[in-house]
């Protein structure tokens, strides 16, 4: 049994650290060390991280890099690339980085190499997109299929959502992306009422082809489409990815057409798979695999480097180090530019489905903190909502800010306005005001002396505000897989330090079983089941409502 991380050597002298640090101020330490940045700036390949904006000094680092070794992070690593079974719980390898393989040395999993498997879907989907981009793949009636409808949800969606937008630049021309996930009508009834069955393409991305939110919408689909075409232009007009053939095929879609992927790739991972299908057919083959060689860079990265100059290793401890010593129990991430809008939201499933835990693996309760609640939005609209609370909210809230370099339209001088917002963004949170400062500000603007000593305290800002910032030269397919890659892994650091399963989502169990159970109670086919009585009572109203 592993020694309880709240009694392990670096973990206590990390305790007695924060004591002596915790009201360290960033202005001091940039202050006393001109080279603060350079030092606590790692760069790869087109992506830099510089995360000298942070509360920590050397010694912290130095325990920061005990604990992880102490908590055999090394190792951890390494089971994950030789295939060991890590998700102990289902009795999986988590081989998502087979995915992006892009040398292709031989993978194991269960004693076989998984790599001949992989390249032969890759190379189907390939042939697929091209197919369908080149028309040579047509709809029923011989047009060309140019509505491209991706049904799934969870990892089915959010994935290939946050991807296919990031990669906008990229679509093809005349060629749209829609996105069905929500068991809600409206989400079927938006889409349908925008395209054209002779001209769209729906991908239903269901693993066990039962996922009851996935297969509802799916055939509503299916009967939309049949009701406009008929019965047999379900099979030009459906794929899936499954591994379900026999539901497939009663489905109606042609086995041909249907891409596999495995147990070893969780659905919040699954994006480098045929998941990614939809990414494929809109921004093209090739610059799928460049995404794929872009997370090969950054998991050959991590596999690599030695955990001083990780830069996915550094993410989580620095996470750690907020989360379990100060108390802060929550984070951001603030992409500077509109295609990377709904990177925050994927990364939401990625960190908080993987790393919410109160059970470790030795199936005791923590007695510590774990996955922290992770929120953003696209800069600089976020700087108009929630900014106001990270400057000067009773806590702080440490912030990840990503910006290109090069906007792909540089229209005027937006982007150097945006870049100014994000830099500026990070040095206020840094530096803060003081109230003589401010008070300075306000004489400078003419105030009188009774106007500065009643605002001075309201126009302050207490500063010593951590954040990261990543700067990239360009969102592009390359770019968006090493970044994607890096909060994998760094989530994958967080779980082996607090010694839980980052790779199963029993947490999202409960709730459908008893769905289930509620379903045939509001259509009237059911009674004597057993509910609270504010479930009960709530049932009764929405069903007298409904009638």
């Amino acid at each position: 049994m592993k020694t309880q991380l709240t009694k392990m050597r670096a973990w206590k002298k990390l305790h007695e650290h924060y004591k002596h640090v915790k009201n360290v101020q960033m202005r001091d330490l940039f202050d006393a060390d001109n080279e603060r940045a350079e030092k606590y700036t790692l760069q790869l390949d087109n992506l830099l991280f510089d995360y000298s904006k942070n509360r920590f000094t050397d010694r912290t680092l130095k325990h920061l890099f005990r604990l992880a070794r102490d908590c055999k992070v090394e190792e951890n690593i390494k089971a994950m690339f030789r295939g060991d079974k890590i998700n102990f719980t289902e009795n999986r390898s988590v081989l998502h980085i087979a995915l992006r393989n892009r040398d292709n040395t031989p993978i194991y999993s269960d004693g076989k190499n998984v790599m001949p498997d992989i390249n032969a879907v890759l190379n189907k989907m390939k042939k697929f997109a091209e197919a369908v981009r080149l028309g040579k793949f047509k709809g029923h009636t011989g047009k060309k299929l140019t509505n491209i409808v991706n049904i799934g949800i969870g990892g089915s969606d959010l994935g290939p959502v946050m991807a296919t937008e990031a990669l906008k630049k990229y679509w093809q021309k005349g060629m749209q992306c829609y996105f069905i996930s929500n068991i809600d009508g409206t989400a079927c009834a938006e889409v349908l009422n925008r395209i054209d069955p002779e001209e769209t393409l729906f991908i239903v991305s269901s693993k066990t082809f039962t996922t009851i939110e996935t297969l509802t919408n799916a055939r509503t689909c299916r009967k939309w489409l049949v009701d406009a075409l008929g019965e047999p232009a379900v099979a030009k007009h459906f794929i899936a990815i499954s591994t379900n053939r026999k539901e497939v095929e009663k489905f109606g879609i042609n086995p041909d057409n249907m891409f596999e992927f495995w147990d070893f790739v969780g659905g919040r991972y699954s994006m480098w798979s045929a998941i990614g299908m939809s990414i494929a057919i809109v921004a093209g083959p090739d610059n799928f695999e460049k995404m794929l060689e872009g997370a090969f860079a950054m998991d050959k990265h991590f596999y690599r480097t030695d955990l001083e100059h990780n830069i996915p290793v550094i993410m989580a401890l620095l996470g750690i180090w907020y989360n379990n010593f100060f108390g802060v129990k929550r984070y951001a991430v603030i992409p500077y530019d509109q295609y990377l809008q709904y990177f925050p939201a994927y990364l939401q499933q990625l960190d908080m489905e993987s790393n919410g835990k109160f059970v470790d693996k030795d199936g005791q309760f923590v007695n510590y903190s774990t996955g922290p609640v992770l929120f953003g939005g696209a800069g600089t609209n976020v700087q108009h909502s929630f900014f106001q609370l990270i400057h000067q909210g009773t806590d702080f809230v440490p912030c990840d800010f990503i910006i290109p370099a090069i906007s792909h339209n540089e229209i005027g001088d937006h982007h150097e306005i945006l870049i100014a917002n994000v830099l500026a963004q990070g040095e206020a949170l840094m530096r803060g005001k003081t109230e003589k400062e401010a008070a300075a500000e306000l004489t400078k603007a003419g105030k009188s002396k009774e106007e500065v000593k009643a605002l001075k305290r309201y126009k302050s800002f207490s500063g010593n505000r951590p954040s990261n910032t990543f700067v990239l030269k360009k969102v592009d397919p390359y770019t968006l897989g090493m970044l994607v890659a890096m909060y994998e892994h760094k989530v994958f650091v967080q779980g082996i330090i607090w010694n839980i399963n980052s790779y199963d989502q029993m947490g999202v169990e409960l709730g459908k079983q008893l769905a289930l159970n509620i379903l045939p109670e509001l259509s009237g086919n059911a009674t004597g089941i057993r509910h609270d009585c504010s479930t009960s009572r709530l049932i009764a109203t929405i069903k007298k409502l409904r009638k």
